[in-house]
């Protein structure tokens, strides 16, 4: 066993490698966890079933795109059959190579042990680099069961890419923003999913009663609308077994429409597998590349397959796809291109037309249900978005319910539930044309694969190591399809297009601000946190009245005590017997299993009584209602207690003695780190039943453990207050005019509208102190 000189030269107390040591089954045992996404296989029978579940919920969006595609393509008259057959060869290529080739074949490998977006690739970048705007990271959190990264050798390409990240602070706050970004626009596909997904699926009675106005067919998709974003607070686990069966059928209602369709009309349209009419069709002139914004709403929904990730495995994913979506999708637009070139006068709804009329009311019934389907997926989406936003401080708290208790990531927001109805509904009544909004859904869709392009980059170099030419061969096929892509879109800003600029603008500005305003305040509580001297000098009395009770002091710090303790202490002639600073914090993991969420240790002697809990939550992770989160804070408290017991046994009473007080007063002020010497070391919580502990003599004062976990008890007896510490910033006087505006009114603003952290954690308000404090920055 190694001395406890050498074990704090190492940074872990002599405690925790007795722990280690003591625990060396559950070192296997959380290695087999960490690898559960690599190894887990699946039966062959359970993955199909898997593949055809995962229609529901991923692919709705990609499926209804061939209601409104060429319509958009061709919102005037079509020339001759040959520029029909070079726009289907545009849509043929795209869909090879977006959908399947970037996102099927290479994006959903990057995923943050099975989660999927933007912010999973953040998370990953994270743990493989320090670009984490706020520090608030311990070493202890890298041995969690999902914390997974790799590790580099000091001269390799990904080690120097690493530390060129990490070398300056405006490199991570462009990768901030561009992660920022990318979610804005993600949330803007999420208002304008439903709009045109429903309005291009009742545009289909327009087509049975051509007589009827457009009014109608508005109102008619409001309605639905309405009802669809009233129904969320059920989730969509009580409706989501309808899901999967829906669009199955969907799909081989377009797929067998389309095999008909080429063998009645047009065969020759077969000749758009041959690449070189797109050569043709870009011949044309400005009419053809400005009609790329139309075909690229053929890929539209290819981010759910990456964002959507979570409840389904990559094969799962590949096979539905490979097997079902693409061949149907390739016979649907090929067909639909046949009956356009025989009939081009009817290009507006030529889906409908191309219906036989004896299906044509049952088609707009499974067309309006694919699109609810397809809506539901996007907006189950935003909230997930929402709440990853949000557990890394980039958004203001609102209220997260949880509506599966089988199903981690299905939530709902309904702050967030009433704004996205908002504004659908204001989309659909104010444009009232799918065009408009198709101009505005397809810039926030390619601006969003060009984010996930972007940070493909780093992950391929630091996470999977790749070689450099496979690095830029990825860039540049992805960037040669999104940036013509992105050109087209950005010509018809005035057509709709600044619908989602102004949407991303708004959340950014939403988003950034409450970011920077979090960060100043955390870094306020770092620069102001209380010597450890100044708290040892006081003695275990804090040269107050210790009255019968237990604190809980709510801080931003994982280490060290805040200001906001000592605002506390010298305003009221008295302190509860013990002390607790708990610090909640969000890590780049998507979860923190139960086992692992508490970190508890001692500050200062232990008859000051005195402890630090740090709660620990992923981005998917969310505070149940049901949760007693001040009862399993509790347990982990005295499972502590009895595990450092336990451990002091198994220990040489010499090298643990407890010195006086004097001693560890010199020892701060000679710079000694209290956090990580043996006495005050972290100590995993893992499960409540780990060590009851022998009759040991822990303290002058405690005879036996027991006594200290009786008077622990008899203090939450007497009654548990939780203070929360309410520090508000404002902008000094001589700060310029836009960081007022931010900080004084902006943020000051979300601060009043926001979810206060005592709603979060259900603190019942007769148990609640708020200590406040003015910061200026």
């Amino acid at each position: 066993m190694e001395t406890v000189s050498t074990s704090e030269r190492s940074g872990k107390g002599a405690m925790w490698e007795l722990e280690r040591n003591l625990d060396q089954p559950m070192d296997a045992e959380a290695g087999r966890l960490r690898n559960m996404y690599r190894e887990k296989t699946y039966p062959t029978i359970l993955l199909l079933r898997l593949a055809f579940q995962s229609l529901g919920v991923v692919f709705g969006d990609l499926g209804t795109s061939p209601l409104y595609v060429f319509y958009n393509i061709f919102p005037h008259d079509i020339e001759d059959t040959e520029q029909v057959i070079g726009a289907l060869s545009l849509i043929i290529y795209s869909l090879t190579l977006i959908p399947l080739v970037k996102y099927v074949f290479i994006v959903l490998r990057a995923n943050d042990n099975g989660q999927g977006g933007t912010f999973a690739l953040y998370s990953l970048l994270c743990r493989h680099a320090k670009i984490n705007i706020i520090p608030n990271q311990h070493r202890t959190d890298e041995d969690l069961t999902t914390y997974s990264r790799q590790t580099y050798d000091e001269n390799s390409p990904a080690a120097k890419i690493k530390r060129w990240l990490e070398g300056h602070q405006f490199r991570k706050n462009v990768i901030l923003i561009l992660v920022l970004f990318g979610t804005c626009m993600a949330v803007g596909d999420g208002i304008l999913t439903p709009a045109i997904s429903v309005l291009s699926a009742t545009g289909g009675i327009k087509v049975e009663v051509p007589g009827m106005g457009n009014d109608v067919v508005v109102i008619v998709s409001v309605v639905i609308l309405i009802g669809l974003f009233s129904m969320q607070h059920y989730g969509t686990d009580k409706v989501s077994w309808l899901f999967a069966p829906i669009v199955f059928l969907w799909f081989i209602l377009i797929g067998v429409l389309g095999a008909v369709n080429i063998y009645k009309y047009d065969k020759s349209v077969l000749k758009a597998f041959n690449p070189i009419y797109i050569y043709h069709y870009f011949k044309r002139g400005k009419t053809s590349w400005a009609s790329l914004g139309g075909i690229m709403l053929s890929i539209t929904g290819t981010e759910a397959l990456f964002a959507d990730l979570s409840f389904f495995p990559v094969q799962a994913i590949q096979i539905a796809f490979i097997a079902v979506v693409f061949p149907c999708l390739l016979l649907q637009y090929t067909g639909q291109a046949a009956y356009i070139a025989t009939y081009k006068e009817r290009v507006t709804h030529s889906f409908y037309y191309s219906l036989p009329d004896r299906i044509l009311w049952p088609a707009v019934v499974i067309a309006t249900a694919a699109a609810i389907v397809s809506s539901q997926a996007t907006i189950s989406a935003t909230y997930s978005i929402i709440k990853q936003a949000l557990a890394v401080g980039c958004f203001p708290r609102v209220k997260i319910i949880h509506t599966s208790k089988k199903y981690l990531g299905q939530i709902y927001s309904p702050d967030i539930n009433w704004i996205l109805m908002v504004l659908c509904i204001t989309v659909t009544a104010g444009f009232k044309n799918q065009s408009q909004i198709a101009n505005a859904y397809g810039t926030a869709v390619i601006i969003v694969m060009l984010v996930t392009t972007f940070l493909m980059i780093p992950i391929m170099l630091l996470v999977w190591r790749s070689h450099w030419s496979l690095v830029v061969l990825f860039t540049v096929l992805s960037l040669a399809v999104e940036i013509p892509y992105l050109t087209a879109v950005m010509q018809k800003i005035d057509q709709g297009g600044w619908v989602p600029l102004v949407f991303a603008a708004a959340i950014l500005l939403v988003m950034y601000v409450w970011h920077y305003g979090t960060l100043k305040r955390y870094e306020f509580e770092m620069h102001s946190k209380v010597s450890m001297a100044w708290i040892l000098g006081l003695g275990p009395s804090l040269g107050l009245v210790r009255v019968p009770g237990m604190g809980l002091v709510y801080t931003e710090l994982a280490s060290g005590v805040p200001h906001i303790f000592s605002h506390f202490i010298t305003n009221l002639p008295a302190i509860h017997s013990t002390l607790v600073f708990v610090c909640v914090k969000y890590l780049p993991v998507y979860t923190v299993p139960a086992d692992e969420r508490f970190l508890v240790k001692r500050i200062g002697p232990k008859s000051f009584h005195m402890f630090r809990c740090v709660a620990r939550y992923g981005y998917k992770d969310v505070h149940r209602k049901d949760d007693d989160f001040e009862k399993m804070l509790f347990c982990s408290l005295l499972v502590f207690v009895r595990l450092e017991s336990m451990m002091e046994e198994y220990t040489d009473s010499d090298e643990y003695s407890a010195p006086d007080q004097q001693e560890l007063i010199n020892e701060v002020s000679s710079d000694a780190d209290l956090s990580y010497a043996s006495r005050d070391s972290i100590v995993p919580v893992r499960t409540p039943n780990r060590g009851s502990g022998g009759q040991t003599t822990i303290t002058p004062g405690f005879q036996t453990v027991g006594d200290e976990v009786a008077f622990l008890n008899s203090c939450r007896d007497a009654g548990v207050v939780h203070i929360l510490g309410n520090t508000i910033i404002r902008a000094r006087r001589d700060s310029g005019p836009l960081k007022k505006i931010a900080i004084d009114y902006v943020y000051a603003f979300l601060r009043k509208i926001c979810r206060e952290n005592s709603a979060i954690f259900n603190v019942p308000h007769e148990s609640l102190l708020n200590v406040g404090q003015v910061f200026y920055v």
